[in-house]
């Protein structure tokens, strides 16, 4: 794992997204989400090929459902991109 992905909880949401300097990419997954865990290997590689233009983040949707509430996180896998805070993207599948 490099230093460039984070594991999202309700401790650091606020210091890793809505404070990051640099655009944020989040993985929403959960165990038991088969093609959520074909994609972990591929998002962890991403993380180290654009650390310096990205950050890269992974919620566990079962246990912090009330930050993917925020996202309104209705299907996973799903990928959010935020900006100073705020979602200017989403792929859903």
């Amino acid at each position: 794992m490099t230093n460039n992905l984070v594991h999202l909880n309700q401790e650091n949401f606020e210091k890793e997204i809505m404070k990051s300097e640099l655009p944020v990419i989040v993985d929403f997954w959960a165990e038991w989400c088969g093609p959520c865990r074909m994609m972990g290997p591929v998002f962890e590689q991403l993380s180290s090929e654009y650390e310096k233009k990205l950050k890269f983040a992974k919620l566990n949707t079962e246990e912090q459902p009330e930050l993917a509430g925020k996202f309104r996180i209705m299907g996973i896998p799903s990928l959010v991109i935020t900006k100073d805070g705020k979602e200017v993207d989403r792929i859903v599948g």
